[in-house]
């Protein structure tokens, strides 16, 4: 597969040199895509484009010019004029591309703090996770680690709580504290 860049050079006899050569090639080339015959040792040139080259369209007959790689080049397409910033600003600010108000906000019952009304209160939830890790550390140091939990359901009693008769069989974890508000016992 044989390549040729072009490359525009301060030196014009070298420039000069390229646009020969590459004339040279076309010529070489182009007789045996449109019937003529093309010497059989010649070098094989990939080019993606259409299974028949197009033909320039001339409108008075025939032309002598030999067809050029550069007539098959599907040119893609530019915009003319360059976007004002004050178009740029209004289409990137349209009201359908701002962020929308939302109107589901609530005041967390527990908190107090605002919070989505679908959504669980970031401020408890820090709570609950707080005290989740320290559940999973009573457990930890009860057990000595993961792999010696039992199968049975856990049971997590605070302050002033007995077990019932229907815990019975259940592991239980005791916390040395008030039961928060959040946690309901089952």
């Amino acid at each position: 597969m044989a390549a040729l860049v072009v490359v525009f050079s301060p030196l014009p006899r070298l420039r000069g040199l390229l646009q020969r050569c590459w004339g040279r090639l076309e010529r070489s080339l182009l007789p045996g895509f449109f019937g003529g015959q093309s010497p059989p040792w010649g070098p094989a040139l990939a080019v993606q484009a259409p299974v028949c080259l197009p033909q320039p369209v001339s409108s008075t007959g025939e032309s002598s010019e030999a067809p050029s790689l550069l007539d098959s080049i599907l040119w893609m397409a530019a915009p003319k004029k360059r976007r004002t910033i004050e178009v740029n600003r209004c289409r990137r600010r349209n009201p359908r591309n701002l962020i929308k108000v939302k109107t589901n906000i609530d005041v967390c019952p527990e908190c107090g703090n605002l919070k989505q009304k679908h959504i669980l209160c970031g401020y408890c939830y820090a709570k609950v996770k707080a005290e989740t890790r320290l559940i999973r550390l009573e457990i930890h140091k009860k057990e000595g680690g993961p792999f010696n939990a039992p199968t049975v359901e856990t049971l997590v009693l605070y302050d002033g709580e007995k077990p019932t008769e229907k815990d019975e069989g259940k592991r239980i974890i005791e916390r040395a504290r008030k039961r928060p508000s959040w946690f309901v016992q089952n």
